[in-house]
């Protein structure tokens, strides 16, 4: 017997086709109803109850009660970092789908990450900040230094509250379209929410597509050039 977790499982569960679905539609890090899961698995009220049941007794989702309803999301951001290096260990080996779909460009140039801007704009952020030294790499990992610090400040964002979290400050994460890094943790999610607050940008419901408007693309280049 091998020691250590038993992960087939885990890969049983998320090799399903229609619980890749609903799982790869909760890394919008949105609440969604099961009929609305249902829909986009492309399977009956039925069928998606026993997936789901599936997948919150393995701990993959999460379940919230409102009124009469229940609501739906990965169960935290280990989940979702799974979820993406599945997708770029697909994409690397050339699973891809048989009709990319419109708004694949799109997906591939901004998207949302669970909680934090990925694709090639989250790529280009990344790299920007680690030559400008806001982040820095060492023995123990990607930090944020200093001069990052200031940096946030003056980009509005509160260094200390972002610090203060219950979870890393930043992140590499391996983005699957670009096969580099783009940037996860509370400075990767601060950085998102301030797009949005700007309104450079902006994430349609339904969808893990970030939106620039021409503007606020501009000022986000400008803002992370390297």
């Amino acid at each position: 017997m091998s020691d250590g977790p038993n992960i087939a499982r885990v890969a049983a569960l998320i090799g399903d086709h229609a619980r890749a679905e609903v799982l790869t539609a909760l890394l919008a890090d949105r609440a969604l109803t099961a009929t609305e899961l249902a829909g986009i698995a492309g399977v009956t009220r039925q069928t998606i109850s026993g997936h789901l049941a599936k997948l919150l007794d393995a701990g993959l989702l999460a379940v919230e009660r409102q009124g009469r309803h229940r609501y739906f999301r990965l169960a935290d951001r280990d989940v979702a970092q799974l979820l993406e290096s599945l997708m770029g260990v697909a994409f690397r080996t050339g699973s891809l789908r048989l009709r990319p779909g419109p708004r694949e460009p799109a997906l591939r140039k901004a998207r949302v990450c669970y909680d934090h801007l990925a694709g090639e704009l989250g790529v280009l952020m990344y790299e920007g900040l680690i030559h400008r030294r806001v982040l820095a790499g060492g023995d123990e990992g990607l930090r944020l230094t200093r001069s990052g610090s200031a940096w946030l400040a003056s980009f509005g964002i509160d260094a200390e509250a972002v610090a203060g979290q219950r979870r890393a400050i930043c992140r590499p994460c391996l983005d699957w379209g670009e096969r580099r890094h783009h940037l996860g943790g509370a400075v990767g999610a601060a950085l998102l929410a301030r797009l949005y607050e700007l309104r450079w940008a902006s994430h349609a419901k339904g969808s893990r597509i970030v939106s620039f408007t021409p503007r606020g693309e501009q000022a986000f280049r400008t803002l992370v050039a390297a």
